[in-house]
């Protein structure tokens, strides 16, 4: 089904999902540091109920150091929380290699524990004629460790890859990824990786299986893998603005790309969701029209002018993921990207969200 328009949640989304399958990088933290007020985020949603999945597809770390990383920013987290994309390939590898089989380690020793842990021989040699090989993040990854993988893989292994996703965040901006690696391996092999991580939908039966989600909300800052890991899964989403992700990318988001919820950061989780009216040619969402002009999309507040009566009408129009959603709507029901400020407050919002603006 076509995704025209982010929904509407009347209570906050902490009661109306029983787990909430958290992203980590872009989401819970960027690099070593929390994203500003998460911890007490988590820890009011905890307090209501909620229970959580920190998923990464980052395998450079065990389960164990990524609880750490969480309980070091104040997150109360167990291990048996964290799931990772390594999690995932090592079951993958299981299911179809039989018990014992060397699986060559392409990334760190937490990715060798966890295929370790599915009952098969970690080797860092194709000498050793593995019968699989399974590749992911490493910072310490080298060309010998990629030469490996080639000469394996042409050999006939089995090739699992734990993400294909092109880049990371980092406070210094996007860097390379995992999937920037596997395509190196891929164009000299000509051969392509069965992927474990998100979107893949054994990520998503991992997260399930692992936590026993009845009623789970994805939340996540990519929308090629959080989100269209969700869309795929069938599963609401929230799509976060502290991560990758930015409004020029919501406004031109594919079908299998579109989230169900929008919010700023992870804090959307403890609020209701307001939904969008609409009309032709417009949509309506808080303090924000949004009107078709031409081939552009005009924004502009329809706060009530300030009155006697109403002072309080003085102030600036609130919530600008208000904006946003009236965009999106009609973004993805007309196939436009571009946009037009409309009135002073109109150009403030859209330069806070990166959207350009015309005359």
């Amino acid at each position: 089904m076509t995704i025209r328009s982010l929904q509407a949640s009347y209570r906050p989304l902490v009661d109306e999902h029983d787990v909430a399958l958290l992203d980590l990088d872009g989401v819970v933290y960027v690099g070593a540091d929390a994203v500003p007020g998460v911890p007490e985020v988590l820890a009011a949603a905890a307090a209501a109920g909620m229970r959580f999945g920190f998923v990464t597809n980052n395998a450079a770390r065990t389960p164990h150091q990524v609880g750490e990383h969480l309980r070091d920013l104040g997150i109360a987290a167990l291990d048996e929380e964290v799931i990772t994309s390594s999690q995932a390939a090592g079951r993958m590898l299981a299911d179809r290699l039989p018990a014992g089989s060397p699986v060559l380690i392409v990334g760190t020793a937490a990715l060798a524990e966890e295929v370790e842990g599915a009952g098969l021989r970690a080797v860092w040699s194709a000498t050793d004629e593995p019968a699989g090989v399974v590749q992911g993040y490493s910072p310490e990854l080298s060309w010998a460790m990629l030469a490996e993988a080639c000469v394996a893989i042409r050999a006939g292994a089995f090739w699992v890859a734990t993400n294909t996703d092109s880049t990371l965040p980092s406070p210094r901006g996007p860097l390379p990824g995992n999937g920037s690696f596997v395509q190196v391996v891929a164009r000299t092999t000509g051969a392509a990786p069965v992927v474990a991580g998100k979107p893949e939908p054994a990520m998503h039966a991992e997260c399930v299986l692992r936590t026993g989600a009845v009623r789970p909300l994805v939340v996540g800052d990519r929308l090629d893998t959080d989100i269209e890991g969700a869309c795929r899964a069938g599963v609401p989403s929230l799509l976060v603005l502290s991560g990758l992700a930015q409004a020029v990318d919501l406004l031109s988001a594919a079908v299998g790309q579109r989230p169900t919820f929008l919010a700023a950061d992870l804090g959307g989780i403890l609020v209701r969701h307001p939904g969008i009216d609409r009309s032709d040619g417009s949509a309506r969402c808080g303090d924000w029209e949004v009107t078709l002009r031409g081939d552009s999309l005009l924004l502009v507040s329809v706060r009530d002018a300030p009155s006697p009566d109403r002072p309080e009408a003085a102030e600036p129009p609130g919530d600008d993921c208000d904006a946003l959603r009236a965009l999106a709507h009609l973004a993805w029901e007309n196939e436009i990207t571009s946009t037009v400020a409309g009135d002073q407050a109109a150009v403030a919002v859209l330069a806070r969200l990166g959207l350009a603006t015309g005359d």
